[in-house]
């Protein structure tokens, strides 16, 4: 591990803690019928400990020079692809697999964390649970309550595709190398959906979201806003809120009447 050159345009940081990757495995159960997506395997770490589950299982890494630890590690049932997992469509990949439920794992570069989630909702490849690894800032935005600093745009999407919990956090001497920051284990689990126009409910969050100080009335221009403020009285709200004040079902009934 040490004479591998780590590369900063990867955000490659490979866990070394045991125990933490022992919770990371153990977060799902999936069967000899079910299927195991894991993005950045790196090191194959987490790779190895997924095996026990005789599931199918792919990992998709984006640096060749990982195959010195990721080539003993294939066989029949574990497939590494080399390739960058943002311009894989999800959809049409697993539909040349056969499975009952799919887990995603995944120790994301912090850099892409965001766009990696985004892909693989808008895929909607309806996983069982996705279990990732994020910078701790990020988790805690994830995690945040309506009416807090940290809830934000992502926090309302993820909420409305899955439930969401903390398994662990990690501090980040458990890294090769070590980061800057600490990071936190997320579990998300699928959760029956309110059926919406999702297109246009991912808009509306990006409209409302775009200036976090302003108001609805100041970032709403663009819709029916005496719709809006008949639908925000409902949920004793009005646009002189602000979209961090709204919680997901407000936000739903809103998209469901515009």
């Amino acid at each position: 591990m040490t004479k591998f050159k780590f590369k900063k345009k990867y955000g490659q940081n490979f866990l070394k803690n045991t125990s933490i990757i022992e919770k990371i495995v153990n977060s799902i159960e999936p069967t000899h019928n079910d299927l195991i997506i894991e993005i950045g395997p790196g090191s194959g770490v987490i790779t190895s400990k997924l095996k026990k589950y005789n599931a199918n299982l792919i990992a998709f890494e984006i640096d060749v020079e990982t195959k010195k630890f990721l080539l003993p590690l294939e066989d029949d049932r574990t497939k590494i692809i080399y390739s960058d997992f943002l311009e894989i469509n999800l959809r049409d990949f697993l539909s040349t697999y056969n499975y009952e439920r799919l887990y995603i794992i995944g120790n994301l570069p912090y850099y892409i964390t965001t766009p990696i989630l985004e892909h693989i909702i808008d895929c909607d490849v309806n996983a069982e649970t996705i279990t990732i690894m994020v910078q701790k800032e990020v988790a805690t935005r994830f995690l945040a309550k309506p009416q807090t600093r940290d809830y934000g745009m992502m926090t309302v999407l993820i909420n409305y595709n899955y439930d969401i919990e903390k398994i662990v956090n990690v501090k980040n001497t458990d890294f090769i190398p070590i980061p800057k920051v600490d990071s936190t284990v997320i579990k998300l689990s699928k959760k029956d959906k309110e059926s919406i126009d999702y297109d246009l409910f991912k808009k509306f969050l990006k409209d409302a979201f775009q200036f976090k100080r302003k108001t609805l009335n100041n970032n709403l221009n663009a819709y029916d806003k005496n719709k809006i403020e008949a639908i925000l009285k409902r949920h004793n709200f009005s646009l002189k809120n602000r979209a961090e004040e709204l919680d997901l079902q407000t936000f739903l009934d809103i998209v469901k009447e515009l």
